[in-house]
């Protein structure tokens, strides 16, 4: 059996997509569907049984032990980087995760898991997997960074598999649940098929992010359990890209005059202190692994996606 927290979310449920082509099908999804229209991420997929979130922890705290297991992949966590809630923040994404991983390592099942690039800030311009580049902006980059800093220490002591993937800027399929936390992509096809202006944020020219297409993050996923890879790695294409930029392909893709992007004040919901305006992967780690697969440019991956989103918008768009 195949373990996927998170199952129902963006990246899981690609995961779970990807591993159904590959005949695989025996699969626990662990989630919380307090936010039901997620729902529709599981549709179309072939998985065993449905846990909530709590109920699994519970079982793992408990002792109450599945049946073998061949890999967790821990995908479930609060993704909102404007959640101030430190107690909750702390509770969902540090403790339910070291609680899973003592539960792994004790059985020595292949622990795969969702780091993230918030930890690095804007406190350093080399993004390499190293606690002097390391300094997160908000509470959910700092819950990643400090379980990140649980594994750095009990890793050389353990047998098994850890693995802990810190994703950059992730778009693609299965991502309309996310809704402010989607990404820009996301958002700016939006706009642009209710026929409203292209919104982006003054200074975007200048707000640079590692764009990766979401199936890049799965095969990477893939490639370090098949190859019982151990560590903590960056995931992203080392390239940044402007705000601008991306929002100009699209409206090109779409035939649309870039006189449609207008700019706005930042939002009065985040602070620029704490956002990110620059992030690009050092691959260097993860290269040594031996994954030497290209990633998508955004301009392969872009097309890709919109024309996903062309076809399911009548589920997705009111």
């Amino acid at each position: 059996m195949i373990v996927v927290t998170g199952g129902a979310g963006f990246i899981g449920s690609n995961i779970i997509a990807t591993l159904n082509t590959m005949g695989y099908s025996d699969i626990l999804v662990v989630d919380n569907l307090k936010h039901g229209i997620k729902y529709l991420n599981l549709v179309d997929l072939n998985i065993t049984d449905f846990l909530d979130k709590w109920d699994f922890f519970n079982r793992i705290v408990y002792k109450n032990i599945f049946r073998k297991i061949d890999v967790v992949f821990h995908e479930g966590a609060c993704s909102v980087t404007n959640e101030w809630n430190g107690r909750y923040m702390m509770k969902n994404n540090y403790q339910f995760s070291k609680n899973l991983l003592h539960f792994c390592v004790k059985y020595r099942i292949p622990f795969i898991y969702a780091s993230s690039a918030a930890i690095y800030g804007n406190g350093s311009k080399y993004f390499i997997e190293e606690p002097q580049h390391e300094r997160p902006l908000n509470i959910y980059g700092y819950s990643k960074y400090l379980f990140d800093q649980y594994v750095r220490v009990i890793l050389p002591k353990v047998r098994s598999q850890i693995c802990g993937l810190r994703y950059f800027n992730v778009y693609g399929p299965r991502e309309s649940h996310k809704s402010t936390m989607a990404s820009i992509i996301y958002h700016i096809y939006k706009q642009m098929i209710s026929n409203q202006d292209i919104q982006l944020f003054i200074g975007s020219e200048n707000f640079q992010r590692d764009f990766i297409h979401v199936s890049d993050i799965v095969s990477i996923n893939l490639f370090c359990w098949r190859n019982n890879i151990s560590g903590i790695f960056n995931c992203g294409t080392g390239i940044a890209e402007s705000f601008q930029n991306v929002a100009e392909i699209i409206l090109k893709n779409f035939n649309r005059s870039i006189d449609t992007i207008r700019f706005i004040p930042f939002s009065k919901n985040m602070s620029r202190k704490h956002y990110q305006t620059f992030t690009k992967a050092n691959l260097n780690k993860l290269k040594e692994t031996g994954y030497n697969k290209p990633f998508k440019t955004i301009k392969e991956g872009i097309p890709l996606y919109t024309t996903w989103l062309n076809q399911n918008k009548d589920i997705l768009f009111d």
